[in-house]
């Protein structure tokens, strides 16, 4: 399956990205390789094969439910530089990004 370099265009843009013709070509390119690689996979016969989710050993470590007091919130934002209501305050990322 090819990937376009419109459909990479696309996606960097939903992901607020640019990229440069000669990355997007590459881009294009590399993830149409991923995708046929992925596509080999449907190839190989996995009849009577039993499902596997994992091959390690599974082992659980639990530890005891005990409520532990935090970190004093005062000595957490002593390097914040803005902060407000007891939250950290960041500059906003979103198109518009006011106080919504």
């Amino acid at each position: 399956m090819k990937i376009s370099e419109e459909e990479v265009r696309h996606v960097a843009t939903l992901s607020k990205l640019s990229f440069s013709d000669q990355e997007t070509s590459e881009f294009a390119s590399s993830l149409s390789k991923i995708v046929d690689m992925v596509e080999l996979l449907n190839e190989v016969d996995t009849d009577g094969v039993a499902v596997t989710t994992t091959m390690a050993d599974q082992k659980n470590v639990m530890r005891q439910d005990i409520a532990q007091a935090g970190t004093d919130r005062d000595l957490l934002f002593r390097n914040v530089p803005e902060k407000e209501n007891h939250f950290i305050k960041v500059p906003a990322i979103l198109e518009d990004g006011g106080d919504a």
